[in-house]
C-alpha cells in the first residue's frame, strides 16, 4: 500500500512539473515570436502584443534636446495581468541613454495617471538602459492590471542629447515635459503636446484569455492618417471593437501601418518586405496577418506601375508568414480616382493586383476593401461618404466600413 501511494505521489508531482515546463516553454516561444499561439482560453499565460507602432525615422529636431520626458499615450486592444515595453533606437546613429521609464493607466483624456497605478519600469532589474544604434530593448515584466480597450501612459526620461526614433502621424496626442517627470501622477508638468510616439514601439501583455494577435501591415490607410485625432478610429481599432462586439475578443489587434510605406522599396520607413520579420513575424502571439499594402508602389513609382512586381511581393509576404504556420489574409487595394497621382495606368495595375488577390492563389483569405468602399456607379473611386476628401484615404465612416469587411470567422 505504501509503495502504491508512493507511485501515486510521484505521478502527481511529475504531472505538475510537466505542466510548469509546458507553461514556461509556451511563454518563451511566444516572447521570441517563433510560433503562433495556438492555445485555448484558460490555458497557461503567454505574452501577446496588445499595441505597436512601427519605428519609422529619427527626429532630427529633437536630437539635440536632452533632459526631457515624453509621456506616450497608447491604446490597448487586449488586457492582461502584466505588461512589458519595447524601446527602440532603430533610427539612431549613436547610443540612446534612457534614465527612467514609468507605466500607468491614463485618467480621463489628459496626461494624468490613475492614482495608484504608476509603476517604475526596469531593464534587467536596472532603471536606466542604454540602447545601441539600430537596436531595441524589451523591459522586465511590470505587474499591473492592463485593461482591454484602454489608454496607457508610458513616460520616458532621456537625460542627455541623443537620438529619437519615432512613429509620426500617430493621430494621438502625447505630451512632453522638461526634466524627469516620469513619476508625475497629475501630469501638470507635461505642458507641450506632440503627435508622434517617441522611443516606444510595442506593448505586450501577459494573458491566458486570448488566442493570439491579428497583426495588420500596411501604409497610411492602415496607419489611419485621416482618422479623427484622439478617437482610435483607424480601421484596425474598429476591427478590434467589432471582434469585441461579436464576443470574439480572444484576439488582440496590432497595427503596423506606416504612412507613405511601400511594399517593394524603401521610402517612408523600410519597405514592407524589409520590415516584415521585425514588425509582424516577431510579434509575440501573432496568429493571423492582414496584408494591406501596395498602392504607394503604384502612385509613387518613378516608372510605369508594375502589377506583376507588386503581386510577386505580396506572394513573398504570404509565403514567409505561412512558413511560420500563420494565417494570412490579403486586402484588395482601394480605388483612387480623383487623386492627382491616380492615372489610368495606376488604375489598371490596381485592378490587376486586386484580381490576383481575389484569385485565391496568394493568400489564405481575402478582405475585399475595394468592393466594400467603392462607388457602385463609379467603381474607380471611393463612395463619397467613405472618402476623406483626398480621394485616396477613407473617412472615419470608411475606416468603420473596412473593419466590417473583415470576416471574423476567417481569423
Amino acid at each position: 500500500m505504501n509503495i502504491r501511494r508512493g507511485y501515486a505521489t510521484l505521478a502527481g508531482v511529475t504531472a505538475v512539473i510537466v505542466l510548469i515546463c509546458s507553461a514556461i516553454y509556451l511563454g518563451v516561444e511566444a516572447a521570441q515570436g517563433r510560433t503562433a499561439v495556438r492555445t485555448a482560453v484558460g490555458s497557461p499565460a503567454v505574452w501577446v502584443g496588445t499595441w505597436a507602432a512601427a519605428p519609422v525615422q529619427a527626429d532630427l529636431q529633437d536630437t539635440a534636446r536632452g533632459d526631457r520626458s515624453v509621456r506616450n499615450v497608447v491604446h490597448t486592444s487586449i488586457g492582461g495581468s502584466a505588461a512589458r515595453l519595447t524601446l527602440s533606437n532603430l533610427a539612431g546613429r549613436q547610443p540612446l541613454h534612457i534614465a527612467r521609464v514609468s507605466l500607468a493607466l491614463r485618467a480621463g483624456t489628459t496626461a494624468a495617471a490613475v492614482p495608484g497605478t504608476l509603476r517604475r519600469v526596469t531593464f534587467r532589474k536596472a532603471e536606466a538602459v542604454t540602447i545601441a544604434p539600430g537596436g531595441q530593448f524589451v523591459s522586465d515584466p511590470v505587474t499591473l492590471g492592463i485593461p482591454y480597450d484602454g489608454d496607457l501612459l508610458v513616460s520616458i526620461h532621456t537625460p542627455a542629447d541623443g537620438p529619437v526614433t519615432l512613429h509620426p502621424r500617430a493621430r494621438q496626442t502625447s505630451y512632453l515635459a522638461d526634466g524627469d517627470r516620469t513619476d508625475d501622477v497629475s501630469g501638470d508638468s507635461y505642458t507641450e503636446q506632440t503627435f508622434a510616439w517617441r522611443h516606444l514601439t510595442a506593448v505586450d501583455v501577459l494573458t491566458q484569455d486570448v488566442r493570439g494577435a491579428v497583426v495588420t501591415i500596411g501604409d497610411s490607410i492602415t496607419d489611419g492618417v485621416t482618422s479623427t485625432i484622439d478617437t482610435n478610429r483607424r480601421w484596425p481599432d474598429r476591427l478590434f471593437e467589432r471582434l469585441n462586439a461579436h464576443g470574439t475578443e480572444q484576439f488582440a489587434v496590432v497595427n503596423q501601418g506606416i504612412s507613405g510605406n511601400r511594399l517593394l522599396l524603401e521610402g517612408r520607413g523600410p519597405s514592407a518586405l524589409a520590415r516584415f520579420d521585425r514588425d509582424v513575424l516577431a510579434r509575440p502571439g501573432v496568429r493571423t496577418v492582414i496584408v494591406a499594402i501596395g498602392i504607394n508602389d503604384l502612385l509613387r513609382a518613378s516608372y510605369e506601375p508594375d502589377a506583376a512586381s507588386v503581386t510577386a511581393g505580396l506572394t513573398q509576404l504570404a509565403r514567409r508568414a505561412q512558413a511560420r504556420d500563420l494565417r494570412v489574409l490579403g486586402a484588395t487595394l482601394l480605388p483612387c480616382a480623383g487623386h492627382d497621382r491616380c492615372t489610368r495606368a495606376v488604375q489598371e495595375a490596381r485592378q490587376d493586383i486586386n484580381a490576383a488577390v481575389r484569385g485565391g492563389r496568394i493568400f489564405d483569405g481575402v478582405v475585399d476593401f475595394d468592393r466594400a468602399l467603392r462607388d457602385p456607379y463609379a467603381p474607380g473611386r471611393l463612395l463619397p461618404r467613405y472618402d476623406s476628401g483626398d480621394h485616396l484615404h477613407p473617412s472615419d465612416a470608411g475606416f468603420a466600413r473596412m473593419a466590417r469587411a473583415v470576416d471574423p470567422a476567417r481569423l
